[in-house]
Order: structure tokens, then sequence, then C-alpha cells
């Protein structure tokens, strides 16, 4: 389809990230598909009539979540944004009123706990692959997303200091996050190995895999999955967070460190999980 590959090429030239570009891209596909199972036809662009419609059809044929309708929302505002830009159509017809309104969840977002998340690096640590236990360790101590961990180089970080700079975090922003010496310890031990990778001395990324010159987040996907069914690099980013506010980090200290653009998304973290919420509420 013209348009959807259009509105690809749109999204890459304004730097979004392949995340982000491959959710625009398969929301715009479930959209289309709809258009064409209800008319029968290809769209030719965005009617504020069918928007709304399509809405309904989400809400109350699909009945799906408040909050997957309203990224499927954006991604519509971001698509009539494109054919705007490009002399496609005239005018918007996704308004910000469309959006639904979600109640913010009181329970923190963890669903691991430190027990769990210990015994995870054990196991990680005791098959013997340094890079994989360095890995997991900078996600669970830094609140790295996995994006910003697979792109640090050689030259981000100092061990000596304990300093990393990610360059291109969320929204393009920059910060600084600092290392714990468990962090120090599996990464020195790594770079120790890290000269046997057959791509080590072409590449200035920290992590390799054994055949490319950057190590893929498919990779560590299915490394996390050899080793549990419940830790997940995006667990181990919320468990960080909580875990720091636990272990006495300020909000602001810990909203820095995981590169939270609102303060209120680390609010969050100093919520019971579900689970505790449960047991309290067995109390009343």
């Amino acid at each position: 389809m013209d348009l959807l590959n259009d509105f690809t090429s749109y999204l890459h030239q304004q730097t979004k990230s392949e995340i982000t570009v491959k959710g625009y891209k398969q929301d715009m596909k479930q959209y289309f598909q709809w258009f064409h199972n209800s008319y029968g036809k290809e769209c030719p662009a965005l009617y504020r009539e069918n928007v709304l419609e399509y809405i309904s059809f989400l809400k109350n044929v699909k009945m799906q979540n408040a909050k997957t309708i309203n990224r499927k929302i954006s991604s519509l505002s971001k698509f009539n944004a494109f054919l705007i830009e490009t002399n496609k159509q005239d005018e918007f017809v996704v308004d910000k009123s469309d959006m639904l309104k979600v109640q913010t969840s009181y329970a923190s977002p963890t669903k691991v706990t430190e027990t769990e998340v210990k015994q995870f690096l054990q196991n990680v640590l005791e098959s013997s692959n340094k890079r994989n236990y360095a890995i997991v360790v900078l996600i669970a101590y830094t609140g790295l997303r996995i994006s910003e961990a697979l792109a640090v180089k050689l030259d981000d970080f100092n061990l000596q200091t304990g300093e990393c700079i990610i360059r291109n975090g969320k929204g393009e922003k920059q910060r600084i996050v600092l290392f714990n010496s468990k962090v120090i310890l599996s990464l020195r031990e790594y770079l120790k190995v890290r000269d046997k990778y057959t791509n080590s001395e072409h590449s200035p990324y920290l992590f390799l895999s054994k055949k490319r010159v950057r190590l893929d987040r498919t990779v560590v996907n299915r490394i996390f999955k050899n080793f549990s069914d419940s830790v997940t690099p995006h667990q181990l980013r919320h468990f960080f967070c909580s875990n720091g506010i636990e272990k006495g980090l300020s909000i602001h200290e810990v909203a820095n460190q995981a590169g939270h653009s609102n303060v209120h998304t680390t609010l969050l973290y100093t919520n019971p999980d579900q689970a505790k919420l449960k047991s309290k509420m067995e109390l009343l």
C-alpha cells in the first residue's frame, strides 16, 4: 500500500525509533483492514465520520481497553498529520477529545519480586556467559530501556567514575546514568572476553553478538526467555524503579536515572504492587 509506505518514510525522516515506527505501522494496518472490511475499498484519506465509527468498533465490538484504543487514536492522529504535511489532506479529523479517559492505576507496574530477580541473575551468572550476565545486571541496576542498553558504546561510559551517557533516550533526550559496583564488576568481567567476539575490533558498541557488530534485541529477549517466564527486560526496568525507591532513592533521582520525562510516571512505583494491594484489601 503506497500510503503506508509513504507514512513509514515520513516517520523515518522524523528519526522515530524502529519500535515506534513498527507500532504506528501495525495500528494503521489494522485501521486499513477495518476500512476495507467495512466499505470494500482501499482507504483514500481520513474522514471524521470513519474515525468515530472505528473508535466505536474498537470499544463495542473488539472490546479493547482504553489504553489500547488511545494508542490507536494517537497513531491515527500521526497519520493525519502526515497526510496534511504531504498535501494529501487539508484538515485534521482526529481530535484530542477523542482520547478515552483512563484512571491511572494505583498499583505499582512491578510484577517481579526482588527474590525472583536475584534468582534470575544468579541463573544467568551460572550459565557462564559473561556478556549475558553483564547486560541483565546493567538493566536491573540502572533502569535502562533495552534499546538504550544495546546502544551504549565503549566511549559512552567510564568504569572509574561509574558514569555512562545515554545519547539517544526516549524523545532523543540525553542523560547521565550511574553504575553501582555490581554493574561495574559485571562489565569489567565481560570486557575481558569481549575481544573474542568476531567483530570486536570493528564495532564501537559495548554489547556484541557472535556474528554482528551489535547485539540485537531479539537475541536479548531470547536470553531472558531461556531463564525466566516472568522476568523480561521491561520488568527489570520496573524492578529498578521500585527497588530504587525502596532502597532510599528519591523520586527525582529514580526519574532521572530511568529517563522518565514526567515524574508522575515515577510516582507509580511508590504504590504497592497488585499482590500487596489485594492483601491489604482482604484486611477490610
